[in-house]
């Protein structure tokens, strides 16, 4: 028996996801009973994710003292590791994989944050890691930085499922919706199927609120001229910021350009809300859930937000809400000398940093066990 809530957002069209992943969470069956229990639908990862599972007990020591004698480098080790735990929760998510013919049941691993700005090294990590995983229901995730973008076509043209992360902006957002569509033609045009092909954008939320409220509060204390249009955007962009996007998304996939590849068996290109855990203490802590429900979208939830979520979500079909509202929040941003695209390119080297960061302490950690076993 499903979570009621969780089933009822599930019938709206969203898929919730959880974004964390661990070996002890596998283990334990704890990643099973949220599937069959809660309704989880998918499940992402990360190297901050992955350093936490992996310094935070013991669960991987044996493993690492195996391929450390092994003669593996420490890279190397890290890659087993998740492959190994990637692989054992596609598994888990087989059968909702099979039951809705690949619409859901996906498991995301991320290439290596280093590649961020490498294209060709992008894809050549990608292919590695999709073939190592070897499962149908991975995708693999690839940063939607300007260098991603043409990794993105020739990924999905190598039929590789793939997880566009780092989205931070709107029209960032578009150009890997066509990144999408130009590989499926690819795809295509060499008389290959792209009816098995799947992939969710991954637009990131709290983070845009994290950023600019402290601006708009200056601004409210410091600046009389925009006080009052300040106290109008404060908490507001990120979701406005969504359903921007999520307009695109209509528009997109409701073109004679996907109608055709969908004729071929095409599947959407779903919107994945990221970063969906309130930072806030001011605001709900489902701030970046109800407003964006909807058809076609995944929401990605880190634990806390969907132990809150099972009690207190309401379903209801909400990402179209407002818009009236949500455009002006838009128009207002200007006024206050906010650009959406410098935020975008703001917060996407950030959260590169934020990704390099815990992979650099997680491989060194790792090289520390590597050295106590050689």
């Amino acid at each position: 028996m499903k979570n009621k809530i969780i089933d009822a957002i599930a019938k709206l069209g969203q898929s919730v996801w959880l974004d964390n992943l661990s070996r002890n969470m596998i283990d334990s069956g704890e990643l099973n009973q949220l599937i069959q229990e809660v309704g989880v639908r998918g499940q992402t990862s990360n190297p901050a994710i992955f350093e936490k599972a992996i310094s935070e007990g013991d669960f991987y020591d044996k493993d690492i003292e195996k391929f450390a004698q092994q003669g593996m480098n420490s890279k190397d080790i890290f890659e087993h590791l998740a492959v190994n735990d990637i692989q054992r929760a596609t598994d888990l998510f087989r059968p909702l994989y099979d039951e809705t013919r690949g619409e859901d049941g996906y498991v995301s691993l991320e290439v290596e944050p280093g590649l961020v700005y490498d294209t060709e090294g992008t894809i050549a990590e990608a292919r590695k890691l999709w073939g190592m995983v070897n499962r149908p229901n991975v995708m693999i995730k690839v940063p939607g930085t300007e260098a991603g973008l043409p990794a993105i076509t020739q990924l999905i043209a190598d039929g590789i499922n793939i997880n566009v992360t780092l989205l931070f902006s709107v029209e960032r957002y578009r150009a890997v919706t066509e990144a999408y569509l130009d590989g499926l033609q690819m795809r295509l045009d060499r008389g290959q199927p792209i009816d098995h092909v799947a992939s969710v954008a991954s637009f990131f939320l709290s983070r845009i609120d994290v950023m600019l409220d402290p601006v708009f509060k200056n601004m409210i204390k410091t600046n009389p001229d925009k006080a009052e249009k300040a106290k109008f955007v404060l908490g507001e962009v990120a979701i406005a910021n969504a359903k921007k996007a999520y307009e695109v998304f209509e528009e997109v996939f409701s073109s004679d350009r996907f109608h055709k590849l969908a004729e071929h068996g095409a599947k959407k290109q779903r919107v994945l809300w990221a970063s969906t855990g309130n930072k806030n203490p001011d605001y709900d802590e489902l701030k970046y859930v109800n407003p964006l429900i909807g058809p076609d979208t995944v929401n990605t939830m880190p634990d806390k937000t969907l132990e809150v979520a099972q009690q207190k979500a309401t379903p209801a079909n909400t990402v179209r809400d407002n818009m009236s509202h949500v455009n002006k929040v838009w128009s207002t941003l200007p006024e206050l000398g906010i650009d959406m695209e410098d935020v975008g390119d703001q917060l996407e080297k950030e959260g590169v940093e934020k990704f390099a960061d815990p992979f650099n302490k997680l491989l060194g950690a790792i090289e520390e066990q590597r050295k106590a076993q050689v």
